[in-house]
């Protein structure tokens, strides 16, 4: 994989100084006083010395910090800097020397990517002569792709105070930011420990049944009579019973909406287009387990191919290929998407379609689907949006609830409509809310390949 933060080389730091607090409130009492010397000719005099001396002051100040080395700062991430997860809070740690002899005040703010949410910003430091500090803030990423940190800037006080230095470093550097993988993570550490029902996969593993032989064992209590191997069992003169596995070696494809609707975004939560992704990265790891091979075609804004392939390490490829995908404003073309997949997938596949349906979407999805399921099995996954379940069941108090429900439903009807009329086109329909697609997409997967419909 390659490195996550990619340093920039270092430029000639931009500064420059202002007043600070303190300068403001001495010139504020320098103007008070000759606001009174307009009245008291007497404090002409020391009206003018005050303001001679608050000038020397300024100057020397400004000349002794202008001099001054400027402190050395870096930024580092408490924990690797080669992945970052979208949507998760992360630690940035700052560190800063003070390479001179003086005690330094310097307030440090970190210029992160934008759209990021940050608690902790600026970050205060008092250092001691030739000392070293380090503070942190929290960061979370909420896009994925290539996320630029622009800089890091100071505000240094000057010895006396009065002015403030503020400076600009180039301590840029690209962090790439991907799918929050836990999910994949923890259902890996699951399967190895076979507790899967834990995240809602199940294992509904048939006594002897399957596709493929496994090997011979020993009669138990259960076995159907096609199960029992009569050569075995006249030869050993024990009842003898074939064990199946599920079939290996067969063809995973995805085609990954990348349209408008895909935008959409249930509140507090991910958006559908990064719930899809996710669940298309945890069944791409659950079937590249099972001996499967994977492949993907993102379509409706930024065409990607991925031609199936087996191992562990196409995991991998699938992040470093997706990792930066984002939706675009398009409309999906559905024909164009089941086209292009027939030229690249020969073999008999099941084909799922991760996407948001409308049902003025209904006639073009269909068109695809009789193209495709010519050749393979085709599963239309299709995100469910809460919201407006939610709004066609609020009770009706007005007129405007009221129109606002009978919307709702009327929507909700056109789309059942719309995904019956597919299921009848030979499509397979799952259709649920976008947080619930990544176990039910890998239970139905399962479902399938226990079946042998594939």
């Amino acid at each position: 994989m390659n490195p996550g933060m990619q340093p920039t080389p270092p430029s000639t730091p931009r500064s420059a100084l202002r007043p600070a607090p303190l300068l403001l409130r001495l010139l504020w009492l320098w103007l008070a006083l000759a606001g009174a010397a307009a009245f008291w000719p007497a404090l002409v005099t020391p009206w003018a010395a005050a303001g001679g001396t608050l000038l020397l002051l300024i100057l020397f100040d400004a000349w002794v910090e202008t001099r001054s080395p400027l402190p050395l700062v870096t930024r580092k991430f408490a924990r690797s800097q080669h992945a970052q997860p979208v949507g998760v809070w992360r630690e940035i740690a700052l560190d800063i020397e003070n390479p001179t002899r003086q005690r330094r005040f310097v307030s440090v703010f970190d210029h992160y990517p934008p759209g990021c949410d940050i608690d902790g910003l600026p970050l205060d430091f008092v250092l001691a002569p030739q000392s070293r500090a380090t503070a942190s803030y929290q960061l979370r990423f909420t896009a994925r792709g290539e996320q630029v940190f622009a800089g890091i800037e100071l505000l240094i006080d000057s010895p006396l105070r009065l002015t403030r230095r503020r400076v600009f470093i180039e301590e840029s550097c690209v962090a790439r930011v991907y799918p929050n993988f836990a999910a994949v993570a923890k259902y890996a550490l699951l399967a190895t420990d076979n507790r899967l029902s834990q995240i809602g996969i199940k294992r509904r593993r048939r006594r002897g049944e399957g596709l493929e032989f496994h090997q011979l064992r020993e009669y138990r209590e259960g076995d159907t009579p096609r199960q029992v191997d009569w050569k075995a069992t006249a030869r050993i003169g024990k009842m003898i019973s074939r064990e199946y596995q599920d079939e290996r070696d067969q063809q995973i494809m995805f085609l990954l909406d990348c349209g408008n609707r895909m935008r959409a975004r249930e509140e507090g939560a991910l958006s559908h287009f990064d719930e899809a992704l996710n669940a298309l990265l945890l069944l791409a790891h659950v079937a590249l387990r099972q001996g499967d091979a994977v492949g993907c075609i993102s379509f409706g804004h930024d065409s990607r191919v991925i031609p199936a392939q087996k191992g562990h390490a196409m995991q991998n490829r699938l992040m470093e290929c997706l990792f930066d995908l984002e939706p675009g404003t398009n409309t999906p073309d559905y024909r164009s998407a089941a086209a292009q997949l027939s030229r690249i997938a020969h073999k008999r596949s099941l084909v799922l379609i991760l996407t948001n349906l409308r049902d003025e979407d209904d006639e073009e999805l269909r068109a695809a689907v009789e193209v495709l399921r010519r050749r393979h099995l085709v599963l239309v996954a299709n995100l469910r949006e809460s919201a407006v379940q939610q709004m066609a069941a609020r009770p009706v108090r007005d007129f405007d609830s009221g129109i606002e429900t009978a919307a709702a439903l009327a929507y909700l009807k056109a789309r059942k409509t719309a995904l019956e009329r597919l299921k009848r086109s030979g499509a397979h329909i799952l259709d649920v809310i976008p947080s619930a697609l990544p176990i039910a997409l890998v239970n139905r997967y399962l479902d399938f390949k226990r079946s042998g419909v594939l």
